[in-house]
């Protein structure tokens, strides 16, 4: 049943149930009476249970279960909508949405719920969800090494060929081991984690097996664990330890392996696939069976459809190599000068000119899709940090291309995340400040212009600009005359030096300066701009300015000797040509007064090592380029013009080229590299 036709369909509207029910039961948190909300939580949940029973997804389809008996005795006045209450239904939620994922990523949906089911028929006996001590004299404990599973069956299904070399390494008197590794929920790099945890591993014994596969794990497709099976002669107490002195290793589990087991588990698997057999026979049958569905008028038919993302990312290459075919057309028209060439050119690139916004449109995506998540991170980090936090959502529904949509995650969770620890203070510390107990997170996002901007505003403590210059200065960041010199703008953005933190304490949840540096690499990996105001007591504002699309883009081309390079024109403030005898130097840089503000000059004959001569003229061409309130003058040979191309990549080799973020083709045939402006100025 996994296989079926329709499993893209039940991954799509499995999310926007678990997402509609992680909404709805943070709005029954704030209105516990309010029994609408609990009924379309209600609903959502009985539509994914049977969606669940129907594709053979029983593990998923039996929490679910449990979870709408305690909604169903919600609904009908038998319980209180408690936060106590509710913490367990986030967990099944939480655990669901785990399910979900590892079907998405090629898993059975499988997953020991065991805890969670158990608090669940606790709350329907009446009982408190939280164990007593009487029922918890023999607690499991952390990173221990087991010989029995919970449920006395592995969490791995093998098949033949893995079957036959486990039970010959047993033969041969090997130990094998399934080993369970829990990720830190906040690590911002999976992969690389993994990739320590396998040579770790690698060291040890033979890997078998990994559950999600290891092309799901380097790219990130799992939640916060996996499971990997090894053969080894070293102890399991060795490996468990060997694995947690990788950082941001949260748990280890080693199950030792033996050959009873793997028959049990070998009979297990003949019977499943017997039943789903038989479930797949049914299903046809009552499908033949079905009454045909009435057709419906005009104005009832659904005017959208569902569109797999890969379909849209072939169209989107497609229509590059049309920008760039149109680009040679235009050239070739502008040599021959032919009348009627020129006007089937111009009307071809009026044509592919609405065809570009049509497409790019289609891959536009609300942030809302990144947003949503927010709302449940925030409420389960204000609980752990015993603060109260009211987390406030603005412009929602603007628009994204979805390749920046799918990176975008991961540094808001942590910007949000340093927000709430360490702007937003206790609320003992804000009512002796007389402010509201309850701090004021806003995240907000807006259009202006050929951009989107994403806030994360606090009333918090703010920034102190004196603490962050005295440790830049004790950690050798900048020296004390250069941070005389440094307005409140520069300071802050020192938050965002690698390693730098001022806080007085490391706490789990986030570090303000730890991994701010990766936030602004990632975020100038995508073309945008990370800048910070903040006022003491009153609060900060992280402002991050992104590019509506990366796939096809507006450049300025600029000659340099023989080579031709484009730059953003979202970078680009103004182009300018400028007399020598108006450059002068300061501090071994050339600089210029440009409208009153001194702007350092980067030659870009000398940053790229361009080879060639070029007679020595009076005037130089200079395109003045911004990186949030800092600006710098590129200096080039000539101006050529605006033009729309698409962006490439240089490939793998090409990785760590500096200030260049990538390359396209020109009309005439020839390659311009792209500058990235961002890592030009300092």
């Amino acid at each position: 049943m996994i296989n079926s036709e329709y499993l893209d369909v039940f991954l799509d509207e499995s999310q926007e149930h678990l997402q509609a029910i992680n909404d709805n039961l943070l709005k029954l948190e704030q209105a516990p009476d309010d029994l609408s909300i609990v009924g379309e939580v209600f609903r959502s949940a009985h539509t994914l249970k049977g969606m669940a029973a129907t594709m053979g997804f029983e593990d998923l389809a039996h929490l679910t279960h449990n979870m709408e008996n305690v909604l169903d005795m919600i609904r009908n006045h038998k319980l209180n909508a408690t936060s106590e209450v509710l913490d367990v239904v986030f967990t099944a939620v939480d655990d669901l949405e785990s399910m979900v994922t590892d079907i998405a990523g090629g898993g059975n949906g499988k997953r020991d719920v065991s805890e969670v089911v158990a608090q669940l028929e606790r709350i329907e006996k009446g009982e408190s969800p939280v164990k007593t001590v009487e029922e918890s004299t023999q607690p499991l404990q952390e990173n221990e090494v087991s010989s029995v599973h919970p449920e006395d069956h592995l969490q791995e299904d093998y098949d033949e060929f893995e079957r036959t070399v486990l039970e010959q390494s047993f033969e041969q008197g090997f130990n094998a081991y399934q080993v369970k590794v829990s990720l830190d929920e906040r690590a911002m790099l999976k992969a690389a984690r993994v990739f320590m945890v396998f040579e770790v591993l690698e060291q040890v014994g033979e890997i078998i097996k990994s559950t999600p596969s290891a092309e799901h794990l380097e790219e990130e497709k799992f939640d916060q664990d996996f499971l990997v099976t090894i053969i080894s002669n070293v102890d399991g107490e060795e490996i468990k330890q060997r694995i947690l002195k990788v950082s941001e290793i949260t748990n280890v589990i080693a199950q030792k392996i033996d050959v009873s087991m793997l028959k049990k588990v070998e009979a297990e698997t003949q019977e499943v696939v017997k039943v789903e057999k038989k479930n797949e026979t049914v299903a046809a049958n009552k499908q033949d069976k079905a009454t045909p569905p009435q057709k419906k008028s005009g104005n009832e038919l659904n005017k959208t459809i569902r569109v797999n993302i890969e379909r849209l990312d072939v169209l989107m290459n497609l229509f590059e190599e049309l920008v760039i075919d149109r680009g040679r057309l235009e050239q070739i028209a502008s040599d021959l000068q032919n009348n009627e060439l020129n006007e089937t050119v111009e009307r071809m690139s009026r044509i592919s000119g609405d065809l570009q916004e049509i497409i790019l449109n289609m891959r536009m995506m609300p942030v809302e899709q990144v947003f949503n998540r927010f709302p449940r991170m925030v409420r389960s980090l204000s609980k752990d940090l015993n603060k109260k936090v009211n987390l406030q959502i603005l412009g929602a529904e603007t628009e994204l291309d979805r390749t920046i949509i799918d990176e975008i995650g991961d540094p808001l969770v942590h910007l949000l995340r340093n927000s709430i620890d360490h702007g937003i203070e206790t609320p003992e510390r804000r009512r002796e400040l007389g402010k509201p107990e309850e701090g004021t997170v806003i995240l907000k996002a807006y259009h202006s212009g050929n951009n989107v901007y994403i806030e994360i505003e606090d009333d918090g403590a703010g920034i102190d600009r004196e603490k962050v210059l005295k440790k830049a200065i004790s950690n050798g960041v900048v020296s004390e005359e250069e941070a005389e010199k440094m307005n409140d703008s520069q300071v802050f953005g020192l938050l965002f030096a690698s390693g730098f933190s001022t806080a007085e304490k490391i706490t789990d949840v986030s570090g303000r300066g730890v991994g701010l540096d990766v936030v602004r690499a990632t975020f100038e990996s995508l073309g945008g701009v990370v800048t910070v105001n903040s006022e003491l007591g009153k609060g900060s504002v992280f402002s991050i300015q992104l590019p509506l699309t990366l796939s096809i883009i507006d450049v300025m081309l600029v000659e340099v000797r023989e080579e031709k390079y484009a730059i953003p024109l979202s970078s680009i403030v103004e182009t300018a040509i400028v007399n020598k005898k108006e450059i002068y130097s300061a501090h071994n840089q050339k600089v210029i007064d440009f409208r009153g503000k001194v702007v350092p000059l980067v030659f870009l004959k000398d940053i790229f090592s361009v080879p060639g001569e070029r007679e020595e003229e009076e005037f130089y061409s200079l395109v003045i380029i911004h990186k949030g309130d800092k600006v710098a003058g590129l200096v080039v040979d000539s101006l050529i013009g605006q033009h729309d191309i698409v962006l490439k990549s240089l490939g793998n080799y090409l990785t760590n080229v500096f200030a260049i973020s990538g390359a396209t083709i020109l009309g005439n045939g020839q390659v311009a590299l792209i500058v990235d402006t961002n890592a030009l100025i300092k």
